[in-house]
């Protein structure tokens, strides 16, 4: 019974350690600021930009003109998009540089770094970053 018992409380700390569903990626996205790591430009008010991962591999959103959608894989900390389109309609302003330096990110793959309810979302030569936010 002793072992039993020992086994029980050493599979519970391993699911533990695991984590759960905050552990992943999935699910929605607000976008928070992009740009440049040391010199990021916080998200235009009142524009919804967001990013959804799904558990099939595909992800979705809007940029704030466009909507765009693609699938995504996650190996370790690295996430690799592919045939990631969007809709083209013309944006200029603010609202176009957001969703040019959002877009620039989600190409081929990337590093993401995970900590609690914030993603950071690197482009494979590190000049660019996206913070998102768990919704």
């Amino acid at each position: 019974m002793k072992n039993i018992m020992t086994g029980l409380l050493i599979l519970l700390a391993l699911a533990a350690c695991a984590g759960g569903p905050s552990a992943s990626i999935q699910g929605g996205w607000r976008l928070v600021s992009y740009g440049p790591p040391s010199n990021q430009t916080p998200v235009v008010p009142d524009v919804d930009t967001s990013i959804e991962f799904d558990s099939e591999g595909r992800m979705s959103g809007n940029v704030g003109c466009n909507g765009f959608g693609g699938e995504y894989k996650v190996d370790g900390d690295t996430i690799t998009f592919d045939q990631v389109v969007s809709t083209m309609m013309f944006c200029e302003g603010p609202v176009g540089e957001q969703e040019l330096g959002t877009l620039a990110v989600l190409q081929k793959s990337a590093a993401f770094m995970l900590e609690g309810d914030t993603l950071k979302i690197t482009s494979a030569d590190g000049n660019s970053v996206i913070v998102l936010e768990r919704k």
